[in-house]
């Protein structure tokens, strides 16, 4: 079923057309909540209740062209998991701390490395992804709203409730965890 279409009968309330949409953008839906709890029980409690939600706000969606219904579902996923996450914390994620400029800092002494480029292709995505979701709360929580979402570090940093500088330094932080990790993963695996 087109999107518009199936946007227009899931607004109207029809459960055939609800069914579609669950079973269309679940798995994808699933991998959003995934990346940011890194547990899947968890992440399949959320999906549930973001689709409880998103049934619930169809009146609040507007379509804006293809994609915008998926667009649309990826936020209110994204929120779902934040605000889990904040939930588990007492209304706080948990950051690393940091004092003056880490990023700059990181760089010069050399803490970020870039991956080898042409032999990451080689890497399942699975694995990526595993990596990701072993990143601490914080790293994970800000690369995954840099990386995947494509917010600016002014966007995460209102979000989460966090200064500008910490999200710079939680992405800079993330992407030398995930380099380590996977410059590991090459030379284990001999590629």
């Amino acid at each position: 079923m087109e999107e518009q279409k199936l946007s227009i009968l899931c607004k109207e309330g029809d459960s055939n057309a609800r069914k579609i949409l669950y079973e269309t953008y679940a798995g994808y839906m699933l991998g959003i909540c995934i990346r940011y709890v890194g547990d899947k029980h968890v992440a399949q409690d959320l999906l549930h209740d973001g689709f409880l939600k998103i049934f619930a706000s169809f009146e609040k969606f507007t379509w804006r062209g293809s994609g915008s219904l998926k667009a649309w579902m990826s936020r209110i996923m994204v929120n779902m998991a934040i605000e889990h996450l904040r939930r588990e914390r007492n209304g706080r994620l948990v950051f690393e701390e940091s004092s003056g400029d880490i990023a700059g800092r990181e760089e010069k002494l050399g803490l970020y490395v870039e991956p080898l480029a042409d032999k990451v292709s080689l890497i399942p995505e699975s694995v990526i992804m595993k990596f990701i979701s072993e990143l601490p709360q914080g790293y994970r929580t800000v690369f995954n709203l840099f990386v995947f979402e494509e917010k600016s570090h002014k966007e995460i940093a209102s979000m989460l409730g966090i200064n500008e500088r910490s999200s710079s330094s939680q992405l800079l932080r993330a992407k030398s965890a995930l380099a380590r990790r996977i410059n590991e993963y090459i030379k284990d695996n001999d590629l």
